[in-house]
């Protein structure tokens, strides 16, 4: 037999071990009559990008993972930290040892249940500026955030580039969630016009949170992707789903009728959070974390180990690949990215970080 022959031959047992392996790892799915080989090949094809790596993303991940979608994209702007633990199922004390990004850390867990798919981190914060670059070439996008503002942009998003978005929620002990089909169900934006004033919903700084509901509404979440992307869009519950599970309660509200032709976005086709230029350097506050985050009006590349050196003086230095951690006076911390993000934690105060961000970076 020639060189050619046995190569060919290699292939090809390559690639029926492999196809048996994608067999024998599915097979239970599989065998569930409404997704089928054939469904189980479309999933085996999808792009899917899930925004914030946080409770209800590490869960959605996991599924998504384990059930075999070929391309999944993680997005988060946050590191791991000891709160974290308690309900953001993929991480471990070692991820917060090492100072590791959510999207990092949560790649290599996912990577390790599932290394024959494709998955993809990027840290990063969702703004007007990348959202189309990091969301408009997926097939399903689902949000796994804690705040208003990302989940109209990803409203945006979704009707302008006609791609399904899966909403969800929780806090305290209940949550919703609520699957977004551009041209056919209501719109994020028709449920609910504008995003809330500040202060006048519950956070899991104010109400805590439980982590069953994580699991409960992230895996309705992930049911509903699978639905799609295996071709079984006739079987999505088209309801506001909502739990409290404190109190048992379950209660899927009817959309029917809810779309609305006078809706900014689905039904006039403006995108107003999208369009934001973002000029300005923007301070926000994160969900339970006593940490401020701003966020620079133009993404910078900035070398974190050059900075190291400069910021020294500051206070205790951390360094990574990822990331420059400086432990400062009055008890604050300063988490530089390489793309001039910064969570200065220790404090809620809006001015009080922008003001150490100007200090450290002289802008």
């Amino acid at each position: 037999m020639n060189d050619m022959n046995v190569a060919i031959n290699d292939a090809n047992r390559d690639r029926d071990a492999s196809a048996s392996q994608s067999t024998g790892r599915y097979a239970r799915q599989i065998r569930y009559a409404p997704i089928g080989a054939s469904g189980q090949h479309s999933i085996n094809e999808s792009r899917v990008a899930v925004v914030g790596m946080g409770a209800l993303g590490c869960v959605i991940a996991s599924h998504l993972v384990r059930s075999g979608v070929g391309h999944v994209r993680i997005i988060d702007r946050d590191i791991v930290e000891w709160s974290n633990l308690q309900r953001q199922m993929l991480y471990t004390e070692r991820d917060v040892q090492q100072l590791l990004p959510k999207a990092e850390a949560a790649a290599v867990h996912l990577r390790e249940i599932n290394s024959s798919i494709v998955i993809e981190p990027i840290v990063a914060d969702v703004t007007p500026l990348n959202a189309e670059q990091l969301l408009s070439n997926v097939q399903l996008i689902i949000d796994g955030t804690d705040n208003f503002s990302i989940r109209y942009l990803l409203n945006d998003i979704s009707v302008k580039h006609n791609i399904p978005w899966i909403y969800g929620g929780a806090v305290g002990a209940s949550g919703m969630t609520m699957t977004i089909m551009p041209g056919e169900s209501p719109c994020y934006r028709c449920l609910f016009p504008e995003p809330p004033a500040p202060g006048m919903t519950d956070t899991c700084e104010t109400a805590g949170v439980l982590s069953p509901i994580i699991d409960i509404i992230a895996s309705v979440q992930a049911s509903e992707a699978i639905k799609l992307l295996s071709g079984n869009e006739l079987a999505l519950h088209r309801t506001l789903f909502q739990v409290d599970l404190w109190n048992h309660a379950w209660m899927p509200v009817g959309l029917a009728g809810a779309r609305k032709n006078e809706c900014p976005t689905c039904g006039q086709y403006n995108y107003p959070f999208l369009e934001e230029n973002g000029a300005e350097t923007a301070a926000a506050t994160l969900c339970g974390r006593h940490t401020v985050q701003i966020t620079p009006g133009k993404p910078a590349v900035l070398d974190l180990e050059q900075l190291k050196l400069r910021l020294a003086p500051a206070g205790r230095t951390t360094y990574n690949r990822y990331l420059l951690r400086v432990e400062l006076a009055e008890g604050l911390t300063f988490v530089l990215f390489s793309d001039g993000r910064a969570l200065i934690q220790g404090t809620d105060e809006l001015s009080k970080a922008k003001s150490v961000y100007a200090e450290l970076l002289g802008v």
